[in-house]
């Protein structure tokens, strides 16, 4: 049996922390680390990590300095912990599947799963088992693509991936689907960043930011709006050093005070460590959870009228005149908007948004860097168009130090979207493949990741192939998820380790092992290197150093490679042997069907590998009218009834995405517990709820359904009042369904109408 322990809430409580990173940070990375694996593979791993010839973390996006001006430990806190939860020695072995029944591991925690250690051979649940058994490579792929051809149409079958995979293989992912006949390609990125590419797609003409890290390091100003970089992107708080060590300025909006925009100890300078380290917020806007259009709104009018007050000083004519269009209805628009709808919207004071606005004239540069706090609301699109509105104003869109900067959490979902993992991919892309593979990919839309739960739901999609992530814990509304996951006949899951997602399966079920990001990874032709795309988009190499975790694992190229073989024959002629055995041969392919990526493997090869070109920052805006687009967005707010609190989601400290590494939010303050609620006291006093009352959650939506968080311990917290917060994927289960963002169908988990029952008293 496990001796794993899966831990229950013992709550303490610690005043938040005014600091990030440090001493501490060093301390349990370390801690966590030697817990998982040995002395010398942590070393392996951390020296390796981020580094030319290493490989890249899987922990998040952010791009590492380039070649030449990178650290030795050029990593954070949480990114050393997720490479050694990877590179852990522990084993869940065909002997651990015969201890513990699928109903047995459904009642386990996510910490205990993950706990459990890497997946070592392929598993299977027949119709009607209780367990899974072990089953041969070629057993299990011949099953899965039986399954596949067996489908009425391939539209019943969807095929989900996370940012964890490769370029190399989520081309071969969306070319395998296609080749099959569907545009079925959920990804991750329709669960958090759908809204950015959205808006960014309508107002620039290219989904991506714009910004490099050295447009960072040297902005006169940073707006960082939703979103908490030390927790989910830590190695970005050492960038703001940079800016602030420049002479550059900060702006954090966000409900919550987060640590790392106070101040940041970098522990691997002397004044992180015995300092008072680096203050990076100038200004802290403690907004209201979906103001953020109408600050925006508010700065953007402000704007106007400094130029009325002193025409030609202000805004940016030959930047709006030659590069943009709407600017007439834009501004007409903009001049209605309403102090008092700006002020009940944020909770801000006037005099806290014209401090800002004065920063705003103050600076020749400016970036917008955003997360889930904008992205997750029902108006997360227009959010960011109107984001798009204060840029173009002051020319602040394609010159140096300024721009757009969507902060993307996993290390490669835009990787995988530039592959052609989209279920809405332009139809140049599905030429240029189809040119190149001589057939004629499917031109109907996809499913998204909500539509696909709704199929799953109503019996439309028959067949689940997820390739990395936990779509179960992931997904909103985790109990119409399970019901519906649990009606495929078949579910497939190619993972490194265990998770909800294999608990919770079809009538006949699968478990692929996959290498790790850290694993060696060698074929026929040799030992292979991938490439991954960060925020920024920055392609390069990333090679795995450790001896893989078991000898029956895969790759994933490999994996779907065979999988293609078997399902699709000959038809198309496409040399999946080749693409397994070199991975260069993908990477020939992706040169002549992906645009930026010619000559990629010369490319990549250098040092630190390219940079993709963005038309932006050559003035160039593939929209329709080849111009950037101002737009008109109406003021719309979430509106909370009495008795009601808005609820963002969040994860803690010591998480990553779905899968808790301890029981701590260390910075918050939070010790031994994750089923906890942060409400203001003002609130709790209008609640007449105490500090550590029990209670249940809750969830209002007009569709009837009780959706309920039960067992969560209130702490009182200077969150903004008439909001809470609380951890997913606990609380993913308060999420309706069809509770999403305007055009880009995101779940909006950071706007959950809640309301608190008490079901005991305070210890």
């Amino acid at each position: 049996m496990s001796g794993i322990e899966d831990p229950s809430d013992d709550l303490s409580v610690t005043p938040p922390k005014q600091w990030a990173t440090g001493l501490p940070a060093v301390t349990h990375a370390l801690e966590y680390s030697l817990e998982q694996t040995s002395v010398r593979r942590t070393a392996l791993t951390l020296l390796n990590i981020n580094q030319v010839k290493g490989f890249d973390c899987p922990g998040c996006a952010w791009p590492e300095p380039a070649p030449g001006k990178r650290h030795r430990n050029e990593y954070c806190e949480n990114g050393a912990k997720h490479i050694n939860d990877e590179a852990t020695s522990r084993r869940v072995t065909a002997d651990f599947f015969r201890q513990y029944s699928i109903d047995e591991l459904d009642t386990k925690s996510d910490y205990w799963l993950n706990q459990q250690g890497r997946l070592t051979e392929p598993m299977v649940k027949r119709p009607g088992a209780h367990c899974y058994e072990p089953i041969g490579w070629d057993e299990a792929l011949d099953l899965l693509a039986g399954e596949l051809r067996r489908l009425d149409s391939p539209d019943e079958a969807l095929f989900y991936t996370s940012g964890r995979l490769n370029n190399e293989a989520a081309f071969l992912l969306q070319l395998f689907a296609r080749a099959y006949g569907t545009n079925n390609l959920p990804d991750c990125s329709n669960l958090c960043h759908e809204s950015s590419g959205c808006a960014l797609n309508e107002t620039l003409g290219i989904g991506k930011g714009s910004v490099s890290l050295d447009d960072i390091h040297h902005s006169d100003l940073i707006f960082v709006v939703g979103q908490n970089p030390g927790t989910n992107h830590p190695r970005m708080l050492s960038a703001l050093e940079e800016t602030k060590r420049n002479g550059g300025r900060v702006v954090a909006v966000n409900p919550l005070p987060e640590a790392g925009l106070m101040r940041f100890k970098h522990p691997q300078r002397a004044r992180g460590v015995i300092g008072r380290g680096t203050q990076i917020a100038d200004e802290f806007l403690q907004i209201r959870p979906g103001g953020d259009l109408a600050l925006f709104q508010a700065l953007n009018r402000l704007l106007l009228e400094a130029e009325d007050d002193a025409p030609g000083s202000v805004l940016d004519h030959d930047f709006i005149d030659a590069s943009t269009t709407g600017f007439t209805e834009f501004a007409e628009h903009a001049r209605k908007a309403s102090w008092d709808d700006a002020l009940e919207a944020t909770g801000l004071t006037r005099e806290e948004i014209e401090r800002v606005h004065a920063m705003v004239l103050e600076s020749k540069s400016v970036i917008v860097c955003w997360a889930m706090g904008l992205t997750q609301h029902k108006h997360g699109v227009p959010t960011i168009r109107e984001v798009v509105n204060f840029l173009l104003l002051r020319g602040n869109i394609g010159r140096p130090g300024a721009g757009v900067c969507p902060v993307r959490g996993h290390s490669n979902v835009q990787g995988d979207r530039t592959m052609g993992v989209w279920e809405r991919m332009p139809q140049a892309f599905l030429d240029a493949l189809g040119g190149e593979f001589g057939f004629t990919p499917p031109t109907r839309h996809g499913l998204d990741s909500v539509n696909g739960i709704r199929a799953m739901r109503d019996g439309d999609a028959k067949v689940f192939v997820g390739v990395a992530g936990n779509f179960v814990r992931a997904t909103p509304d985790s109990r119409v998820t399970e019901e519906a996951m649990r009606r495929c006949r078949l579910t497939a899951h190619i993972s490194t380790k265990l998770n909800r997602s294999h608990t919770v399966c079809g009538d006949t079920a699968l478990i692929l092992p996959t290498l790790g990001r850290s694993d060696r990874d060698v074929q026929a032709a040799g030992e292979q290197f991938i490439t991954v795309e960060d925020s920024m988009s920055e392609v390069h190499a990333s090679r795995g150093r450790l001896a893989p975790a078991s000898p029956h694992l895969l790759s994933e190229v490999a994996i779907i490679s065979r999988l293609a073989r078997r399902t699709l024959g000959a038809a198309p002629s496409v040399p999946w042997e080749d693409f397994e055995s070199d991975y260069d041969t993908i990477r020939d392919r992706i040169a002549r069907v992906v645009p930026g990526f010619e000559d990629f493997n010369a490319r990549v090869a250098e040092p630190g590998g390219f940079k993709l070109p963005n038309p932006v920052n050559t003035g160039v805006f593939p929209t329709p009218s080849g111009k950037a687009v101002f737009t008109c967005n109406d003021f719309t707010m979430p509106h909370v009834p009495e008795g009601h609190l808005l609820l963002q989601t969040l994860r803690s400290h010591d998480q990553w995405n779905t899968v808790p590494y301890a029981m701590n939010d260390r910075y918050r303050g939070i010790h031994n517990a994750r089923r906890v609620v942060l409400v203001h006291p003002s609130d709790l006093d209008a609640l007449g709820l105490a500090d550590r009352d029990m209670v249940d959650l809750v969830s209002t939506w007009h569709d009837g359904v009780v959706r309920r968080a039960e067992d969560f311990r209130v702490v009182a917290y200077p969150t903004t009042p008439g909001s809470a917060a609380s951890y997913y994927p606990e609380t993913n289960v308060l999420v309706p369904l069809d509770s999403v963002a305007d055009i880009s169908n995101t779940p909006t988990s950071k706007s959950v109408l809640v309301r608190l029952e008490r079901t005991g008293s305070a210890d």
